[in-house]
């Protein structure tokens, strides 16, 4: 992906968005489910698009795209009856009209492993968006900035997806959602003093399964099995009334009662269909019951691979000790360091040759 006769980009476009963890009331966010609550908190490690933009004549390809961490490097071609290899990078730069006369040229990369269960390609979508907004000067506000990516998903990609991911990675920080329609929806973050804000990023643990979660015939079934129920079922009641009681949680400062939403939620899924909580998951969740952890939560729809969010109790060392054990339970459990996000989606332009 050399520039031609080392010509230099036009401009170089940045975005980059959280993940999310910590999805309490996940489920809810869908069209099956009509309406929902969602809590939700965005933290980093981020995903990091970057864009550089030359004059169509001067390059070889309308879109190449390095995907750092797999070592890829691709071209994007117009459609024609379909899409490729990667379709979440072509619809969103169809979706957002790019003009003809431009090349461009995208990286992609980010600390937090893929399939992870925390909104990754979501966070993808909506930095991408993010970046070619600013590119195209359309001024997307961080609500339309995550319906847009939403809708790539759900309208241009045919793809089963809620609302919430899109929406802690557009606004970060800590999130109630309430969804009155879907996809419509208010989202309040929740802001509160720096003590309580710290001592909850102190205690958040991620826990990554060391393999990547895929849709699955699970979930194709826990959804048939909702539709068929209704919106109103008790399954889905269950799980929209853990959202309220984290928020209230969080805002008090009250850790145990935060906690105890967490489990309520993951005993939710449980119920929509056993697998949604791994054998992996339950014996991580073992291990931190043993040192004292106040919640657990699966983090997103559930299933085979992805991760696990939890809770530490008052001392740092136990918190470590509990890591250490984890880890050692299993060679794939990985410890992702997380640090919650002040802002959700940033986007900004650097000066190509300004200060090297």
């Amino acid at each position: 992906m050399t520039d031609k006769a080392g010509e230099r980009p036009l401009r170089i476009i940045n975005g980059v968005a959280p993940i999310r963890i910590c999805d309490n009331g996940g489920w809810t966010d869908t069209w099956f489910a009509k309406t929902g609550k969602i809590f939700n908190i965005g933290v980093y490690p981020y995903v990091e698009v970057q864009v550089e933009v030359f004059h169509r004549d001067d390059q070889p390809q309308p879109v190449l795209v390095f995907a750092e961490n797999y070592g890829q490097r691709f071209s994007i071609t117009q459609r024609k009856g379909g899409w490729g290899e990667h379709p979440l990078l072509e619809a969103a730069i169809e979706r957002m009209q790019v003009p003809s006369d431009l090349a461009l040229k995208v990286t992609i990369f980010s600390e937090a492993p893929s399939g992870a269960s925390t909104g990754t390609s979501a966070a993808v979508g909506v930095a991408m968006v993010g970046a070619l907004d600013r590119l195209t000067r359309r001024h997307l506000t961080a609500h339309e900035v995550a319906y847009t990516a939403q809708s790539i998903e759900t309208q241009m990609l045919k793809l089963q997806c809620g609302i919430q991911d899109q929406l802690c990675s557009a606004y970060g920080g800590i999130n109630y959602i309430e969804m009155f329609d879907y996809p419509h929806c208010t989202v309040s973050p929740i802001q509160v003093s720096n003590s309580i804000w710290w001592e909850l990023e102190r205690r958040l643990v991620l826990i990554y399964f060391g393999k990547s979660h895929t849709s699955s015939a699970v979930h194709e079934k826990v959804i048939r099995e909702l539709e068929g129920l209704g919106p109103d079922c008790q399954k889905l009641q269950d799980l929209r009334a853990t959202p309220e009681k984290s928020r209230d949680a969080v805002y008090a400062g009250d850790f145990v009662g935060f906690g105890r939403a967490m489990i309520e939620n993951t005993e939710a899924q449980e119920r929509l269909h056993h697998d949604l909580v791994s054998a992996d998951a339950r014996r991580v969740i073992e291990i931190a019951k043993a040192h004292g952890a106040l919640g657990w939560k699966v983090n997103g729809a559930g299933g085979d691979g992805g991760s696990l969010t939890i809770l530490s109790g008052e001392l740092s060392h136990v918190k470590r000790a509990m890591i250490r054990d984890i880890e050692a339970e299993n060679p794939l459990f990985k410890n992702i360091p997380i640090y919650l996000s002040r802002t959700g989606l940033r986007t900004w332009e650097a000066i190509p040759g300004r200060n090297g």
